[in-house]
């Protein structure tokens, strides 16, 4: 069993502990670990267990630098595979990492809290060649991420000689880096041969970052650049830049964690296979150790050149927020507050010229810096996206402020303004994620399906396997308690002759993008906007936002006023739906191709609906469409009538192509209420004019007494049946006359399409709307 050494490094007695020494302690330690490394600190030995050496020193240069230290060796790494040949466990390597990790918790356990030690060091050395390639043992080391939560742990080291893809051995060091206690990044270096260097003032901020349970935006980068590996792509590429005295950001070379303001500021790539020059974004962070990040002068002139630099190169502006909001000082008041308004000003003038000004919620967001974050992704015109991790939040007064001035707050801060119960149902937070690791993950999926590279006009094309001319019929169908195993009998006249059956509308959104293309659903918590569904996705490898109407009754969440529906009904527009299909237009509008999949019977137009401001949202979604740039595909998959042909209307843009299914309907209303409402009088005259009713009409009027009251009772139900009749036949003979055919007939409708030819038909529409929007250059 491999022996466990521990060493920390704190301010003690300063007696060096000699190599030879040191050496007689443990072999191990006087071959792996010369003492040479640790010439900047003085050491002194404490009593330990037995296999355990612990030694608390002071760094010469900084006394405040206490750490600790484990070195390990691994003799086996024999792995083991699953049917793929995936390595799934690497015994050795794993049984010694997780007896390092109890050894350093049981010491940290005896310290209080607040003295635990922060920026500790694991180094486990190899005593086989590895192998393996460094992302196989990252997604082992990953799998025990969350054991070092709470240890402070700044790096696991793997030293040892590693084969390369040339089949050449050399000495190389793997460093694991575990952050957020979940996520693992890896680098590959050669063996440290320099002395291990006290903490240097970077470092230390990064250090501190950590115990107050944030990130330094110095492993941010980090993290965003391990964020989306792509196999024979480098890792993501970040350059900071600060200001000149002329006020222009430049590159600047210096340490880690040294930025002199509360903003750090940089360009960051990330290689990809489409884009193998890297997708270039600005980027603006918040460091928590610099005041919480608060806004003052220095922090506001940052933030607009930041965003002066992503309109000069072209490119989308992404924002990691953390902040205070104002900075509050002796030596500053509203002064300050002119500089946030005026970087609130750039902010929107660079939203109304189109830019897009993406924000990842880092953590807490006070005053001045949610209505930022509002200004770049909230209004209807805007682009961005908002990422909120499970610990942020954005507030305008923190709980202790509102407690103590007698407002009302909530239980802590995520009660006031996180995403679970406020953010997220209110739409105003786009994408959920657990932690800032996954935070970069999805901020990187976005990018796949929104980014366009400078000078471009549209995402580049993504490879995709999935066939244009696959039948999307054979697809599955997943609704509860529907019998409809397929969308082919979605869409069967067998099985749904009139199309009024209830089904899933993300099934047939999942049947139509392309099934090697993983989704991501955008506004997936805003509450009372179920109806509508808003995925970014992939579409003949041509990156789309697709718009679904759901096609099932939702049942609704809270309380229910007595005035509006019971449920959200199928294919109905409410209010905030409405509001959710604008802005994805209007997120999608100059950038990408927009597909809407409909069964729209039309707004609700309940007295709570019109409360809630359903004629302004439905609205919005007509000026969205008017506005729109760039291709839009309408597909009517089931029935389409009222308002909401209004605001999809052909008219509105001229790049709109609407086509629908085989067996849709379309008019300005349905059959059965223009039997029952517009043509009821019609309706009554045929039902008066049935020789049943006119039989019974004959009788009565020869009839007295009692006879007469039977036959009354009889002709009123009569009367129901036969107008219940006449309102059928007038209803199948409306629909047949307003059909879909009529429709493509006065150019409402550009085609009807079958259902295994329906794939096949949106993505040549999509491509005849890029050919439209970006001809190609004449050679």
């Amino acid at each position: 069993m491999s022996a466990i050494d521990l060493f920390t490094f704190r301010p003690g007695p300063t007696g060096l502990v000699e190599d030879e020494v040191l050496r007689g302690l443990h072999p191990m330690m006087g071959h792996r670990l010369r003492l040479s490394r640790l010439r900047e600190f003085a050491l002194d030995r404490l009593a330990s267990p037995e296999d355990v050496y612990m030694f608390h020193g002071v760094a010469r240069a900084n006394a405040k630098d206490e750490r600790l230290f484990a070195l390990a060796e691994v003799r086996d790494l024999t792995s083991v595979r699953d049917e793929r040949g995936h390595v799934v466990a690497l015994p050795e390597l794993e049984r010694v990492l997780v007896s390092v990790l109890e050894a350093i918790r049981g010491f940290q356990a005896r310290r209080p809290l607040h003295r635990r030690l922060m920026w500790n060091r694991i180094v486990l050395h190899a005593w086989p060649v590895i192998e393996l390639a460094p992302d196989e043992i990252r997604v082992l080391v990953e799998r025990l991420a969350p054991r070092t939560a709470g240890l402070g742990i700044e790096l696991i080291e793997i030293q040892g000689r590693l084969r390369d893809e040339y089949g050449l051995v050399r000495e190389r060091s793997l460093r694991f880096y575990v952050p957020t206690g979940r996520d693992v990044s890896v680098e590959v270096e050669d063996p440290p041969a320099n002395p291990l260097q006290p903490l240097d003032e970077g470092t230390h901020r990064i250090s501190t970052a950590r115990r107050r349970g944030t990130l330094h935006p110095a492993e941010i980068v980090k993290l965003l650049a391990a964020a989306h590996p792509t196999a024979g792509q480098p890792a993501g590429r970040f350059i900071e830049h600060d200001l000149t005295d002329g006020g222009r950001l430049e590159p600047v070379d210096r340490p880690p964690a040294t930025n002199p303001s509360g903003i750090v500021v940089g360009t960051v790539r990330n290689f990809t296979d489409r884009y193998p020059e890297g997708m270039l974004r600005v980027i603006l962070l918040g460091d928590p150790t610099r005041a919480l990040g608060s806004l003052a002068e220095p922090e506001c002139l940052r933030i607009v050149a930041a965003i002066d630099l992503a309109e000069q190169l072209g490119v989308p502006l992404e924002w990691f927020a953390l902040s205070a909001g104002a900075k509050i000082a002796m030596d500053s008041g509203t002064e300050t507050m002119d500089w946030i308004a005026a970087a609130l000003r750039r902010i929107v003038l660079f939203t109304q010229a189109g830019g897009e000004l993406n924000v990842v919620v880092a953590g807490i967001n006070v005053g001045a810096q949610p209505y930022c974050n509002a200004e770049a992704t909230m209004l209807m015109h805007t682009r961005g996206a908002l990422i909120m991790t499970a610990g942020s939040t954005m507030v305008l007064a923190g709980k202790q402020a509102l407690d103590y001035s007698g407002g009302v707050s909530a239980e802590d801060n995520l009660g006031i303004g996180g995403y679970e119960r406020i953010m997220g149902p209110n739409g105003e937070a786009q994408y959920w994620a657990g932690d800032l690791a996954e935070a970069c993950r999805v901020l990187l999926r976005y990018y796949e399906h929104t980014y366009v590279a400078p000078g471009e006009r549209f995402p580049r094309r993504a490879r995709t396997s999935d066939p244009v001319d696959r039948d999307v019929g054979e697809s599955p169908h997943r609704a509860p308690g529907s019998g409809m195993k397929r969308i082919a009998d979605v869409f069967s006249n067998e099985l749904n002759r009139d199309r009024k059956q209830p089904f899933d509308i993300r099934s047939v959104m999942s049947a139509v993008i392309d099934s090697d293309d993983r989704p991501l659903e955008r506004w997936a918590a805003m509450r009372d906007a179920e109806v509508a569904v808003v995925w970014d996705a992939c579409l003949g490898g041509r990156p789309v936002s697709v718009i679904g109407i759901e096609s099932r009754p939702l049942p609704r969440r809270g309380a229910i006023p007595a005035d509006g529906p019971g449920q959200w009904t199928a294919g109905t527009l409410f209010p905030r739906a409405a509001k959710k299909i604008a802005r994805a237009l209007n997120a999608a509008a100059g950038r990408r191709p927009a597909v809407v999949l409909a069964n729209l019977a039309g707004f609700d137009g309940s007295p709570e609906s019109l409360r809630e401001w359903e004629l302004e949202f439905g609205a919005e979604i007509a000026r969205a469409i008017v506005n729109f740039d760039g291709p839009i595909v309408f597909c009517v998959l089931s029935r389409y009538h009222g308002g909401a042909f209004v605001v999809f209307s052909r008219r509105l843009n001229p790049h709109l192509e609407t086509v629908a299914l085989e067996g849709a309907r379309a008019s300005v209303i349905g059959g059965a209420p223009a039997a029952a409402v517009v043509f009821a009088g019609e309706v009554e005259r045929a039902a008066a004019g049935d020789e049943r009713i006119q039989s019974l009409d004959e009788a009565i009027s020869h009839a007295s007494g009692a006879e007469r009251q039977r036959l009354r009772a009889r002709r009123s139900a009569q009367w129901e049946a036969v107008l219940a009749e006449k309102r059928r036949e007038f209803a199948a003979r409306f629909d047949q006359i307003h059909s879909i055919e009529r429709a493509v007939r006065v150019g409402s409708v550009n085609s009807v399409v079958g259902l295994d030819s329906l794939r096949g038909h949106l993505i040549e529409a999509v491509e005849r709307g890029i050919r439209r929007a970006d001809p190609p250059t004449p050679t």
